[in-house]
């Protein structure tokens, strides 16, 4: 997982790696959610992930809360046919913007 602080734009950008699953878990907490302060909007690049399992979801989930709930600003991208289709069955799309 790479990370990019775009500090004019207050924007956070997580590009994850081949897999979005537990095993990133510590890192994407770190990343987003480990004593920093939220910022104004975030990036979830999905474009080098193959597969994504629940607690990927419920990571998503927390970060959402962590950046103000329904005031939260936070896009996913890149996703593939796959995984955007997993996102959208769990209500994602309605959560979230997806590109």
């Amino acid at each position: 997982m790479t990370t990019h602080h775009d500090t004019q734009l207050d924007c956070l950008t997580l590009q994850l790696g081949e897999r979005f699953d537990f095993s990133v878990h510590r890192d994407f907490h770190d990343a987003c959610l480990g004593g920093r302060a939220p910022v104004r909007s975030y990036v979830i690049d999905l474009g080098e992930v193959s597969s994504m399992d629940s607690s990927a979801l419920g990571m998503l989930l927390l970060l959402r809360e962590h950046a103000g709930g329904e005031r939260a600003e936070i896009r996913i991208v890149n996703a593939g046919g796959e995984l955007r289709g997993t996102l959208r069955v769990a209500g994602f799309d309605k959560l979230f913007l997806l590109h």
